[in-house]
C-alpha cells in the first residue's frame, strides 16, 4: 500500500470515528441533564478525533493525495 493510500485508509477511519463521536455528543445534549457528568470526557474525545482527523487531511494533501 502507498504513503497516500495509507493516508486515505486514516483518513477515512478517523472520519468514521470522528462523526461517531460528534453523534455521542449531540446524543448526550439531547439527554441532559442525564449524565451531564460525562460531558467534559464526551467532549475532549470528539475534540481530539476532529484535531486527528484534521492532521490526516492536512497530511494527505501534503502528500498529493
Amino acid at each position: 500500500m502507498s504513503d497516500i493510500e495509507t493516508l486515505k485508509a486514516a483518513v477515512k477511519k478517523l472520519s468514521t470515528q470522528a462523526t461517531q463521536a460528534k453523534m455521542d455528543l449531540h446524543d448526550l445534549s439531547e439527554e441532559l441533564p442525564v449524565n451531564w457528568e460525562s460531558i467534559p470526557e464526551v467532549a475532549a474525545r470528539c475534540h481530539d478525533l476532529y484535531a486527528k482527523l484534521t492532521q490526516a487531511r492536512n497530511d494527505l494533501k501534503a502528500a498529493g493525495g
